[in-house]
Order: C-alpha cells, then sequence, then structure tokens
C-alpha cells in the first residue's frame, strides 16, 4: 500500500492512496488525522483501509506532491556498503581508518540528517552548498520507523553530501549533510506488513544534464553488511522519537572523484517496491 501526503486543488494539505495512476484522498477522521496517526497505528495497513477515500485524482504533472512526512526527524546510517567504505577512504587520509573501523563495527555510525523544513518531495529542488566543490547525491533505502521503533514502510530517499567538506575534516560532516534542501524523500511511503528480504530491494541512481544521462548505476539492499533491524536497533539506544522517525540505510552508490552535481541537473532514484524520486538541483 503506497500513502502520500500533497497539496489538492485548493492548496490544502492531503495524504492520499497511490493505486497505479490515480491519486484517491484520504478522509481522515478524529482517530487517524494525520500520516503520523497512521504510521503510529498497530496495523498501518488496516487503519489507511478503514477510511473513506474521494474521487480518484489522476496522477500527471501538475500534482504537487510532499514529502511523505509530519513531524518526523530524519536520521542516516554511514558505510553500511563496501562501495561507500572505499568512498569515504579515497576522499580523506585523515579520516580512513575510522571509515574502515566503522564498517567492521559493532556499533555502526548514525547522524542527524535534516529536520521536516530542510527536506524535499518528489519534484521540489534539492541543494548543493554554496560553499562546497564537490557534491554527490547518495541513494538511500529509507526506513518508515513508528513511534514504538517498528519498521512500517520504506520510502526512497536521497542524502545530499558536500563530500570535500566531509573530507576536508570528519568533524565537519553535519555540514556536510544538514543544510536547507539536504534530504530528499518520497515520493510516497510503501506500507508492509512484512518487509521483503533485503536483498530483493534494487536501488538505481540516474542524474540527467542537459537531457542526457551522465550517470547510471544500481546496487541492492543485499549489499548491505548490516540488517535494517541491527540499524533500527541502534538508533532506538537511549533515544525516543515520539512522531516516528526515517531512517537512511547507507548508500551503494558513490560517484567517482571526478563528478560533481551541478545547477539543473535531476535526480532520479528508484527503489523496488517503492517508486522513483526525482528532484532538480539548484546551487545555494
Amino acid at each position: 500500500m503506497k500513502v502520500a501526503k500533497f497539496f489538492d486543488a485548493s492548496d490544502t494539505i492531503r495524504v492520499g492512496l497511490v493505486r497505479e495512476n490515480e491519486l484517491f484522498p484520504l478522509v481522515m477522521t478524529d482517530e487517524i488525522a494525520t500520516l503520523s496517526d497512521l504510521i503510529a497505528h498497530s496495523t498501518p495497513i488496516a487503519a489507511a483501509e478503514s477510511l473513506q477515500t474521494e474521487s480518484a485524482i489522476e496522477i500527471d504533472d501538475q500534482l504537487r506532491w510532499l514529502p511523505p512526512m509530519d513531524h518526523q526527524e530524519v536520521w542516516a546510517a554511514g558505510v553500511t556498503y563496501k562501495r561507500s567504505q572505499t568512498a569515504r577512504m579515497e576522499e580523506s587520509e585523515a579520516a580512513a581508518s575510522c571509515y574502515d573501523r566503522v564498517y567492521n563495527a559493532d556499533r555502526p555510525e548514525l547522524f542527524f540528517k535534516a529536520t521536516p523544513h530542510r527536506v524535499s518531495g518528489y519534484g521540489q529542488p534539492l541543494r548543493i552548498r554554496s560553499d562546497a566543490s564537490w557534491n554527490v547525491p547518495e541513494p538511500e533505502i529509507t526506513l518508515v520507523i513508528s513511534p514504538q521503533m517498528r519498521i512500517v514502510g520504506l520510502t526512497v530517499g536521497n542524502d545530499m553530501s558536500s563530500r570535500d567538506i566531509e573530507g576536508e575534516n570528519p568533524l565537519y560532516l553535519p555540514q556536510a549533510k544538514c543544510y536547507d534542501q539536504c534530504a530528499g524523500l518520497g515520493p510516497w511511503i510503501t506500507l508492509f506488513d512484512v518487509l521483503p528480504p533485503a536483498d530483493s530491494i534494487g536501488v538505481d541512481l540516474q542524474i540527467v544534464r542537459d537531457g542526457q544521462t551522465v550517470f547510471d548505476q544500481q546496487t541492492s539492499g543485499g549489499q548491505m553488511a548490516r540488517s535494517f533491524e541491527n540499524l533500527v536497533g541502534w538508533l532506538a539506544k537511549d533515544n525516543s522519537f515520539p512522531a516516528g522517525a526515517f531512517l537512511m540505510t547507507g548508500t551503494g552508490i558513490v560517484p567517482t572523484s571526478d563528478f560533481t552535481l551541478l545547477p539543473g541537473d535531476v535526480v532520479n532514484i528508484t527503489i523496488d517496491g517503492v517508486g522513483t524520486l526525482s528532484n532538480p538541483i539548484i546551487q545555494g
């Protein structure tokens, strides 16, 4: 089941169900008034099915999507794929041993990524920093987590990264990762009663520049060194999320050092079983 947030024709923020090429606005109730209420429900799919729907809206280029979130924090995991370990060691000699050790350590690298106002949905711009010269998207399977720290669904995540800032000093990681329009989520949440196996979840990153594809690469969740449950377990230690959270699970696709995003590029990230998140790139 796919659940989205969007603006309707009257500029009202709505929640809807996506079915093939149609969007069905949900009639919310006092008990289930927000998307967060659905995520927090003991049975989110059954809760969504219990709500009435309005007439279908055709999904086209005029539909104005929003990130599929309310007040949740976005967190991210680093160095969960071998490719990410290698890339981080390449970008920073000073931090190479840190990245090497964390890949094999019991405790994962987890960091705060974004508050809701820093997150862009489908079709909304993502930003490359004005003080960075080496910027890349990071396509990530993103876990949708309830306040009870249950994984209830997946969405597509883009963990934008300024690699030159991070590579200069690992203590600059927050600046390389967290800034206005630094994260993409969407186009919707796919709810699951039972998550698919990680190795069945393919990830594709395509970057388009001036109408031409300049980067296209694939990986899968099966290449991860950690399980989804392991990452959530660590995130939950001595931490609470009253509205739930989103956890980007790391990237297995990192462009080589001769590639950087440019303003006007369009980043398309497809995750099997979820959909495609597309964002134009701007520079601050």
